[in-house]
């Protein structure tokens, strides 16, 4: 079993490299990835380096990108963290990030105010890194009032469709516009490679667009991607997964998968499993790995 997409707290997770590295030595993995959000910190943690993992690492990172005013996610594997890490300084450095959390906090806040939304800004937890993301801590405080619930409606189902489908939607009086912090997807898939490594589209129905096929269709038109995230919890429902295998053998895409574990954020996944099925088989990866 594999797991290429998981998270510490060098992004948005909960887990030290540490603790991740030895949940997966439990889980008994054979290859895993920590793709922390927009960032390579985290192969440079002393974990690394004290052999708690036996199976094999594949350098990767997760980088947002944004094509035709849609934020997206894009996986890079096999790569030259000294290129990644240099670039990302253009974007994520500790300043911009901090500087970013400030301004989506008043924004976000902003939006509730007009639409209504009660909340305690004193119950709302503040980040501790400039990696962490300031609207989950919100949402989780909307939640705690029933009144909300009604105004918000499907988007109190989950944060993941809150952000998808309001945050990250343009079309939405929730958009919060976080594309004006974001690199164009040409450029991402650009950097990855010049870093030697393979670009792969992460959990390509997690954005929830209507014609999930045609969206990656045109990414591809304007950049050509190495691979397709075809394993997630956002497939593991309506025979996604196969619809996703079956296009990237058409396509001739690579296939890659994980479980998008983050710890506490978001509880209901399990590394290696995600939401109970994936149970990722390597034979998967062993055409690029």
């Amino acid at each position: 079993m594999i797991d290429l997409h998981m998270h510490t707290i060098y992004s948005d997770g909960s887990k030290s490299v540490e603790e991740l590295l030895k949940m997966c030595e439990e889980k008994k993995l054979e290859y895993i990835s920590i793709t922390d959000h927009d960032t390579c910190k985290q192969y440079n943690d002393e974990a690394l380096r004290k052999n708690i993992f036996t199976g094999k690492i594949i350098i990767g990172t997760e980088q947002h990108a944004v094509f035709k005013d849609k934020s997206i996610e894009i996986l890079g594997y096999n790569i030259d963290t000294d290129i990644i890490s240099k670039w990302e300084k253009k974007y994520y450095s500790e300043e911009s990030l901090k500087e970013q959390q400030i301004i989506c906090y008043k924004k976000l806040l902003d939006i509730c105010d007009k639409q209504g939304l009660i909340y305690d800004e004193t119950k709302i937890a503040k980040p501790q890194r400039a990696s962490e993301f300031v609207e989950p801590p919100i949402y989780n405080e909307l939640m705690r009032h029933e009144e909300n619930h009604k105004i918000l409606g499907e988007f109190t189902e989950s944060f993941s469709i809150f952000f998808r489908k309001g945050l990250a939607n343009k079309n939405s009086i929730y958009f919060m516009n976080h594309i004006e912090f974001r690199p164009q997807y040409k450029e991402v898939i650009d950097i990855i490679h010049k870093a030697g490594g393979k670009a792969f589209l992460a959990h390509p129905f997690e954005y929830r667009i209507e014609d999930t096929i045609k969206f990656i269709d045109d990414l591809r038109k304007e950049k050509e991607l190495d691979g397709i995230e075809v394993f997630h919890p956002s497939s593991e429902i309506e025979n996604r997964i196969q619809i996703l295998m079956d296009y990237a053998r058409k396509n001739n895409l690579y296939m890659s998968g994980g479980s998008d574990y983050h710890g506490s954020p978001k509880p209901d996944l399990e590394i290696g499993t995600g939401r109970g099925s994936l149970n990722i088989s390597k034979e998967i990866i062993e055409e690029w790995i």
